[in-house]
């Protein structure tokens, strides 16, 4: 992860594990921008280990280029 958050801590410093997807999805809005990114970035890094989801995640991203560029053509043949 690019920007590294710190994790909570006990007061004896050990990590608290035992929270569930609902307690951590309803503390979200409570992050900054900034550290909403982190997380983002995290979970792709832990989604992209995965090749099934990597191999998708590189399929919409070359989907996406091929309309900016076929946007890119159209807009240039209409100027022209």
């Amino acid at each position: 992860m690019s920007a590294r958050l710190s994790p909570d801590k006990f007061a004896d410093r050990r990590y608290n594990f035992a929270v569930s997807a609902s307690e951590i999805i309803k503390e979200l809005p409570k992050l900054s921008e900034a550290e909403r990114r982190a997380v983002r970035e995290g979970l792709l890094e832990i989604a992209n280990q995965d090749a099934d989801v990597a191999l998708c995640n590189q399929t919409a991203l070359d989907g996406a280029l091929m309309l900016d560029r076929m946007h890119d053509e159209d807009a240039r043949r209409q100027s022209g």
